[in-house]
């Protein structure tokens, strides 16, 4: 971001507060940053505050006789490379969907003609409100760049979507909004697993699981999307293969084992599939049949655990990522395996519905700093925000 100009609007909410916070990661991306802080803001943060942060004048009234005597709100609207509303509140997505110019922020969005992203951050009603929903439908239809917000506790006591994002995601918004056309994972490789894995008991029995590889696919074609050179190792499912995304097809967890070892080295591994955890100790080369009495015992052995393998192997990828799909105690379990396996992050779902077979999803980040709840949504929506955090996490230039 060296060289691009951010001008911040801050909105008056609680999470005005993590603005700070963003403008010394825009900072020390090399951006330079103006603020404009709103009569709302300005209840959570103080001028003084932003301005000594940014290092540049702090931007509070239309009526300021020596700026708009030189129409600064114009000039303001027309000097940065980008808009950036943040905390975007659910009065000023209204005002902003409205046409409403009322004060120095939402006049200079009314006069900018340049891209503008929001924000938001607000309590889980009025997100989930239909008047906070149709502006956002509104807004982005006009052009403007809404982040989906995360899903946690809030300051209010309630629970749900409506958190601001964490200024990693934030920062690869912004990235993307300077330089939609950008590649951020160029001339990197990402390594995909997707899919369930098929374990022989004889020539027409297999072990096997509910996993359609719906999400891996998806993170695949989003890794791929930004640039990625992208090998996705692929269970046996009927999915079509993602542009730009070599494929590698294998049936049971030794074979996927093998293919995984074979596309190494990869900066970022991504161990999406739902390996089966054990396979028959000996497979039966003819079609067991019933004899009458009790059924037949099935020797059991463990298979090898890929994730576990790459996590404390000689290869291991600058970032590893591997997914746990539980039924209970889902935080616990995957912050337990993150541990257990090595891996930097663990993606944790509920797959008690219909996750395995559908097309949404609702996911928790696990890593070394804790947990982050992302709302539900589809698959390609998660896929495209995981790219983009991956990108982030690895320095690329977004």
């Amino acid at each position: 971001m060296t060289g691009k100009r951010i001008l911040l609007i801050v909105g008056g909410g609680i999470a005005a507060y993590k603005a700070c916070e963003l403008i010394r990661a825009l900072r020390k991306s090399g951006a330079s940053v103006r603020c404009v802080l709103t009569a709302g803001g300005a209840q959570f943060v103080t001028p003084m505050t932003l301005a000594a942060l940014s290092e540049q004048p702090v931007h509070t009234s239309l009526w300021d006789l020596k700026d708009e005597a030189e129409m600064g709100h114009i000039q303001l609207s027309r000097e940065a490379d980008l808009v950036v509303v943040c905390p975007a509140t659910a009065d000023l997505m209204a005002k902003m969907a409205a046409g409403i110019a009322d004060d120095l922020a939402t006049t200079l969005l009314l006069a900018t003609d340049k891209p503008v992203l929001a924000v938001p951050a607000m309590n889980v009603r009025m997100w989930t409100h239909a008047a906070t929903r149709r502006n956002v439908a509104t807004l982005r239809a006009d052009g403007v760049t809404v982040v989906e917000p995360d899903e946690g506790p809030m300051a209010c006591g309630e629970f749900g979507p409506g958190r601001l994002p964490e200024i990693e995601a934030i920062m690869a918004a912004i990235g993307m909004a300077l330089a939609p056309d950008a590649k951020p994972l160029a001339g990197r490789h990402a390594l995909v697993t997707a899919g369930p894995t098929h374990e022989p008991i004889d020539p027409v029995r297999y072990i096997a699981n509910r996993s359609s590889g719906k999400q891996g696919f998806a993170i695949a074609a989003a890794l791929a999307r930004l640039g990625a050179g992208v090998t996705l190792v692929a269970g046996p499912v009927a999915l079509a293969t993602p542009p730009g995304v070599t494929r590698i097809d294998v049936e049971t967890a030794n074979e996927m084992a093998n293919a995984v070892d074979r596309a190494l080295p990869a900066d970022v591994a991504v161990m999406v599939a739902a390996v089966a955890d054990w396979r028959t100790a000996a497979e039966s080369s003819q079609k067991i049949k019933k004899s009458g009495d009790a059924p037949p015992a099935l020797a059991l052995t463990e298979n090898p655990d890929i994730l576990a393998g790459l996590g404390h192997g000689p290869r291991r990828p600058a970032l590893l990522i591997g997914f746990a799909a539980e039924t209970q105690d889902v935080l616990a379990h995957a912050t337990a395996k993150r541990v257990r396996k090595g891996a930097d992050w663990i993606i944790a779902n509920d797959v008690s519905g219909d996750v395995m077979g559908g097309d949404r999803n609702r996911i928790h980040i696990i890593t070394a700093d804790g947990v982050e709840s992302w709302p539900d949504a589809g698959k390609d929506e998660i896929a495209d925000r995981l790219a983009h955090r991956i990108a982030f996490a690895l320095g690329a230039s977004v």
